[in-house]
């Protein structure tokens, strides 16, 4: 087993989702340093990536749970995956480094989510863990391990 696949075992739903963002990041910036170095095959290869993690976080969007956001996450990706098409084709590295401040941006925030132990509530249950599909929509883990009430409510 990887170092990667180790540090993703135990991951949440919304812990997986930082990680595809953090790999978006990493491949932009592959991408970005493979037209410095005039590497075209390099720079293909580095935003397939790219649209293949964007594609796949815009097909587990669940607008009908999720709504505004989630048509809100719909136009970003669409808008990222247009971007980063667009730095391709120019070879542009500045472009490339512009749609890594945006993912940037988001990942961040989805980094806050990542550190509420409420945000497991609201994720889909085709991005939550196996462990997480399982706990009982009215049950919290607090820190000892034991379950706690959930402060949500309808």
């Amino acid at each position: 087993m990887s170092y990667r696949d180790q540090s993703l075992s135990g991951a949440t739903g919304v812990e997986m989702v930082v990680a595809l963002y953090d790999g978006a990041i990493r491949f932009l910036y592959r991408a970005s340093q493979c037209v410095e170095e005039d590497d075209v095959r390099g720079r293909r290869i580095a935003v397939k990536k790219v649209l293949d993690i964007l594609s796949y976080l815009q097909a587990r969007l669940r607008p009908d749970l999720g709504g505004a956001v989630a048509a809100s996450l719909a136009d970003f990706y669409a808008t990222m995956f247009t971007m980063t098409l667009e730095a391709s084709h120019l070879e542009s590295k500045e472009q490339f480094e512009e749609v890594i401040g945006f993912v940037r941006n988001v990942r961040e925030a989805w980094g806050v989510v990542a550190r509420d132990p409420e945000a497991c509530r609201v994720l889909p249950r085709e991005l939550r863990t196996r462990e997480e599909r399982f706990v009982a929509p009215t049950e919290v883990f607090a820190p000892g391990g034991e379950a706690a009430a959930s402060g949500w409510s309808a």
